[in-house]
Parts: C-alpha cells; sequence; structure tokens
C-alpha cells in the first residue's frame, strides 16, 4: 500500500485534501477533519539516502486498540494524545488503514493540541536527521463538508468499538433505519468493490449516488450500479427496511432478481446468494411454508418430496412412488421397456416392487433406512454470510416443511433436520432397481434382458410375489361377466323351455318325460334346485365333465353356472361353480358343503 492510497481514500470518502503547510517541508502534510478542522493525520515523505527510496509513513489520530500488525508502531511525531504510526509498504494492509482513518474522522478533534517533534528510527536502515518545523497548533479553518446534511447526521451514528461482523451489522442496521425514507438525485460514477458492503464504506458522492439509485429502485425502475452497492440494498430489505411486511420485503427481494439480476446486472453468485437469503429470511420470519418451497432449489424440493413418498408408499399413488424413485434413483428406471411399453402397469409393478420390498429389513434396518440413512440435526446459521442484525435472539419457534426437512429455533439458537446425501447408500438403491428392472422384463418379455445381479438377490422374493399378484389379477380380469336381469329370470325359463319343446321330436318328446319321471325320486323339493342343476353338481364333484349333461339339456356352460348358483345363494352364501373357457368347476371351498346338500337328496 502506498500512502497516495490513503490520500485518495480520504479525498473520495470525505471529501478531505491534503494540506501542505510547510512550504520548507514539502515531505509533511496534513489531513484534516472535513468540519472541525482538526488534524486526523499527520503524513510523513522523506527521501533515505542509505536506501535511496522515499519513505513513506503517516500518525493517525486513534483512540483504539492498536491491531497486531508490523507496519503499525507508536507515532512517529505526534506524541500529544493518543497516536498511532503506520509504515506503508508491500505488507500493509489497506482495509485496517482504512478501517483506522475512518474512526479517526469519525471521533473527530476534541480540543487543540500541542505537537512535539522528535526523531526515531524506523528500522536500523532508516536514518534521517532531525528538523525542526514550525507547525502551529492546527487552528485551521474547518473544510466545508459538501455531503447532505442527512448524511452527515447518518455518519455520527456508527458506533466503533469491536470491529465484528455483528457489531458492523447493528450499524448498518440503526444508520438504514434512519436513511430509510431519504433520497436524491445524483448521478453514480465510478466502481465499488467490497465485502459485506454498508453506508460506512461508501464516499460522500457513492451514498448520494447510491441512495439516488434506490429512490428509481423503489419506483421499479432498475439502472446499473456496482454489485457491491446493489448488495446493500439487498441487506436493507432483509433487515425489514424499506418494506412494510415481511411478505412485502420477500415480494421485493424477488423483484430485485428479476429487474437487477435478470436484467444483466448482477451475476451468477449473487442470485445464488438472493435465493439463499430469501429463504433464510422466509424461515426465520414464520412466513407460509409455500414461499419456502418456491423458493429452495429444485433439487433439494424434488428429493425431500421424494424421501417423503418413498419412506411411507402405501399412502401414495403409483404414480407418485414411481416418480419418487426415478428422483432418487436416477433416469435408467424412467426409460426402462417395462415402463416405455407398458406405461401405467409399468409403473404399477415398480411401485408395488418398493411396497413390498419395504418390509425388508437388515440388522433392524428398513430398507428405506439403509437406502436413505436416518434424519440428521445440525446448527444452522441462517443469514450468516450477508449483513443482517438479529434483534430476536431468543424466540422459540418449529418450522416443517415436510416430512424429510424442517428447522427448529430455541433461546434463539437455529437447528435444521433433514436426510444428508452423504449418508445415501445410492448403490443399494440402483441395485434394487435394477434387479427390479430385469425380472419385470423377463415376466413382460420386453426390451434387452438384463444380467441379474447377486448383491440384489435379496429383493427376487418381494418382486416375484408382485409378478405372481399381476398374473393372479390378469386371470381374474380375463373372466367372462355377464349381467343378468334376475327379475326376467323366470321368462327367460319359460322363453327357453318353449324354444327346446318346439325343437324336439316325438321321440325325444317321449324319452324327456321317461327321463323327468326317472330324476323326480331324487329331487326333493326342499332343495332349490332342479334335476339337470343336480346332475352337473354331482358331475363336477366326482371330477367328471359336465358338458354332455349341459349339452343334453341345452344349456350355455355359463347360463347353467348362473343357475346353479342364483339357486344355492341363500344356502351357500357365494358362488359355488364358476366357468372359465366355456368349462364348469366347483370351488373347492364349497365341496363340503354340496356333498351334504346333496346327501340329503341322493345317497348313491
Amino acid at each position: 500500500m502506498r500512502i497516495s492510497d490513503l490520500t485518495e481514500y480520504a479525498a473520495e470518502k470525505y471529501h478531505i485534501s491534503e494540506e501542505h503547510k510547510w512550504s520548507d517541508f514539502p515531505g509533511f502534510s496534513v489531513l484534516c477533519h472535513p468540519e472541525t478542522g482538526k488534524w486526523v493525520a499527520l503524513v510523513i515523505r522523506q527521501w533515505n539516502e542509505d536506501l535511496g527510496e522515499e519513505i513513506e509513513r503517516c500518525d493517525i489520530k486513534y483512540s483504539g486498540a492498536a491491531p497486531a500488525c508490523s507496519y503499525l508502531s507508536a507515532p512517529f511525531r505526534m506524541h500529544a494524545g493518543r497516536w498511532i504510526g503506520v509504515v506503508f509498504n508491500e505488507t500493509t494492509d489497506p482495509d485496517v488503514i482504512f478501517s483506522i482513518f475512518d474512526r479517526a474522522v469519525a471521533e473527530g478533534a476534541p480540543s487543540g493540541f500541542k505537537i512535539t517533534l522528535a526523531s526515531q528510527l524506523l528500522t536500523e536502515k532508516l536514518r534521517y536527521s532531525d528538523t525542526a518545523i514550525p507547525f502551529s497548533d492546527a487552528k485551521s479553518i474547518p473544510s466545508a463538508d459538501p455531503a447532505p446534511l442527512r448524511i452527515r447526521e447518518m455518519r455520527r451514528l456508527y458506533e466503533y468499538g469491536r470491529e465484528s461482523l455483528e457489531s458492523k451489522a447493528r450499524n448498518f442496521y440503526n444508520q438504514a433505519l434512519f436513511m430509510y425514507d431519504f433520497e436524491d438525485d445524483y448521478e453514480w460514477t465510478g466502481d465499488f468493490n467490497c465485502y459485506f458492503p454498508t453506508y460506512h464504506d461508501l464516499t460522500t458522492n457513492q451514498l448520494r449516488g447510491y441512495f439516488s439509485w434506490r429512490s428509481q429502485v423503489r419506483k421499479g425502475v432498475f439502472r446499473p450500479i456496482p454489485v457491491s452497492a446493489a448488495y446493500i440494498y439487498i441487506y436493507e430489505l432483509i433487515n425489514g427496511i424499506g418494506a412494510d411486511s415481511p411478505e412485502d420485503a420477500v415480494s421485493k427481494l424477488r423483484a430485485f432478481e428479476k429487474g437487477y439480476i435478470d436484467a444483466g446486472f448482477g451475476n451468477p453468485r449473487m442470485r445464488v446468494n438472493l435465493r439463499s437469503w430469501t429463504l433464510d429470511y422466509i424461515i426465520i420470519n414464520g412466513l407460509p411454508k409455500e414461499l419456502a418451497i418456491e423458493t429452495f432449489d429444485s433439487d433439494t424440493v424434488n428429493r425431500d418430496a421424494a424421501l417423503s413418498v418413498l419412506k411411507n408408499p402405501s399412502a401414495y399413488s403409483d404414480n407418485d412412488v414411481f416418480d419418487a424413485l426415478c428422483a432418487i434413483g436416477g433416469k435408467k428406471t424412467s426409460s426402462s421397456p417395462v415402463v416405455t411399453v407398458y406405461q401405467e402397469r409399468g409403473k404399477r409393478l415398480f411401485a408395488e416392487s418398493w411396497r413390498a420390498a419395504s418390509e425388508y429389513k437388515r440388522d433392524e434396518k428398513t430398507l428405506f433406512r439403509l437406502c436413505f440413512g436416518k434424519k440428521t440435526t445440525c446448527r444452522w446459521l441462517p443469514l450468516a454470510n450477508a449483513v443482517y442484525y438479529n434483534k430476536n435472539k431468543n424466540g422459540n419457534t418449529d418450522y416443517i416443511i415436510n416430512d424429510a426437512r424442517y428447522y427448529r429455533c430455541r433461546n434463539g439458537e437455529w437447528s435444521v433436520t433433514s436426510y444428508s446425501k452423504a449418508l445415501f447408500d445410492r448403490e443399494l438403491l440402483s441395485s434394487f432397481l435394477r434387479e427390479t428392472d430385469a425380472l419385470l422384463r423377463r415376466y413382460l418379455k420386453t426390451g434387452r434382458y438384463l444380467k441379474e445381479d447377486a448383491a440384489a438377490e435379496w429383493a427376487i422374493p418381494f418382486v416375484n410375489g408382485v409378478i405372481k399378484q399381476d398374473q393372479t389379477e390378469i386371470i381374474e380380469a380375463s373372466r367372462q361377466i355377464i349381467s343378468i336381469d334376475l327379475s326376467g329370470l323366470d321368462k327367460i325359463r319359460t322363453d327357453a323351455m318353449i324354444t327346446r319343446d318346439s325343437l324336439l321330436t316325438d321321440e325325444e318328446i317321449e324319452e324327456e318325460t321317461e327321463y323327468t319321471q326317472s330324476e323326480s325320486s331324487i329331487n326333493d323339493s326342499s332343495l332349490p334346485l332342479d334335476s339337470v342343476q343336480v346332475q352337473i353338481l354331482k358331475a363336477l364333484i366326482k371330477g367328471e365333465d359336465a358338458d354332455p349333461i349341459i349339452k343334453d339339456a341345452r344349456l350355455m356352460p355359463s347360463i347353467a353356472a348362473d343357475f346353479i348358483n342364483e339357486s344355492l345363494f341363500d344356502e351357500i352364501g357365494d358362488s359355488v361353480v364358476i366357468c372359465e373357457n366355456n368349462k364348469l368347476s366347483v370351488v373347492e371351498d364349497y365341496i363340503e358343503d354340496l356333498e351334504r346338500l346333496l346327501g340329503g337328496c341322493n345317497n348313491d
């Protein structure tokens, strides 16, 4: 750092010009307070003949504790009052020196002082001769500060003390409250780069330029300004300055992103910070969780939503479970021919496989726990990398996003509980999905068959169980479903008998009469079955083919089954005969009941 950096800083920020008071000693000058005219710094430039270069030093009026830096020392010339000496070289940190100078300006000079000059060697190599300089007692005419009165008053609010981010944030908050409605009409010029920028880091002209720019932003007019200066506007909003409510602050933060960053005035890092701070602000102010979900990055939202589904898959639809598997397990599953060919059925089979496998345990841990670990709680520091003054340090609150993530504040300390990606066993989940895909491809005879993974053999029984259930459902769905109006059943029987009789020959009518008389002896009127139905049931119970009996009776197999089931419904309470592919069979669970009923009529 050169001494010219300090004099330029004093000129830009405080309109302090370097004053050369002694024509006989051009290497000495002073920087005076812009309002009181008191000396703030004594600038010393001296030529060192031994080194063949100019030595740059200065004394700054400073009442604080001196930082432990090699370029800071006791004052070189100013021994009356509290001063600090500064050596300017390649190790001198500008930020430290500017901070010391800011404090000197803020404190001002409360009274006149006597100056005693003395010689002092900076190092063994730095030697020079003492020279008597006729200094006055610094009763110079005060320099006029062109800053508006409001800005000068705002600067006086700055409290020096411990130089920490918390102290910086408190000063900024107090000054921002004071300047919340200030407007100006002054064009911003020049660059400005600063970490954690605040009003205190701006020169008078920069302050006027910023407040003029802010006035336009509040009207919805966004113009270019250095990114560091634009950050000050964001800091104001997250501290509640310039907004009617927390909801209004969020709305204005989003408007800033659209009007400033989207217009190309910001940078990608500013967008990341803005969204992160907006989310923090929403949570610590207890705003609706829908606002938080909108603000979260999409990866976090999708991951948390998927975890909530996979932890309790029975509570969600097949599509929800399948989408959750794809969201965390990758896109290979969504492109499987099981899904691309069979679509909804394929998604259902994957979802059912996960539901079934959720019962799997290893070392007393469920599949979900094995894949994703358990929720962990860690400290959460909202707005930690912003200039934010926390005024409510003792609040207690819970903020629940979903089953996978929630925030908690106890005695002012925040924590977040969530599933950590670092604990995910993606290999286990991937092997499960691949094995499921392989088994389903073979079952559905689609796509390129995959080699089974020996490490995922544990999943085979669960997937096979799903396949077996799917086969059963297909068989059930393939059965003929015939709707019969039972109220017209008597008419159907009568019409069928008339049609049948009209087709019989005299010989067949005689045989039918003899058959009916022979069977009447075995038909108990208490049993709601006719002789043909009894014969059909007896044949089926014995494992014989009932088709000849059905054919002789001129009946359709499905109609015969419906007649029997209807007749025995009051006795059994369920269907006893099923018809598949025009073949009748007896439901095994009711064979004993049928033998009992039929045995009461005929013991053969």
